[in-house]
């Protein structure tokens, strides 16, 4: 079945024929489904490019490489062994991402 897109989807008659109350019920039938959420919450949660972190402090445990991990020669990614790909005669070992 071909639509027309650029027949009008009312006549002239029918948009006549809704009354101004009955259009202020849709728009707050509309509305009504809102959550309504406190800006200023809402704002905090975002940080901003470029905003000043000087005061914050992360702590963050680094562990040695394990004897089951190795590091990519291409993206210098510790990775598990069984995601070698590649091992090259200089020792260089290469994962399945950056063995091209």
């Amino acid at each position: 079945m071909a639509t027309d897109y650029d027949a009008p989807r009312k006549t002239d008659e029918e948009l006549n024929e809704d009354s101004i109350e009955e259009l202020k019920t849709r728009r707050n039938d509309k509305n009504s489904g809102k959550v309504d959420e406190d800006e200023a919450e809402a704002a905090e949660a975002f940080e901003l490019p470029g905003a000043d972190l000087s005061h914050e402090e992360l702590t963050v445990r680094v562990l040695p490489r394990q004897s089951d991990e190795f590091t990519c020669a291409g993206c210098f990614l510790v990775r598990h062994r069984s995601q070698i790909a590649e091992e090259r005669a200089n020792g260089d070992e290469f994962c399945f991402d950056c063995a091209g």
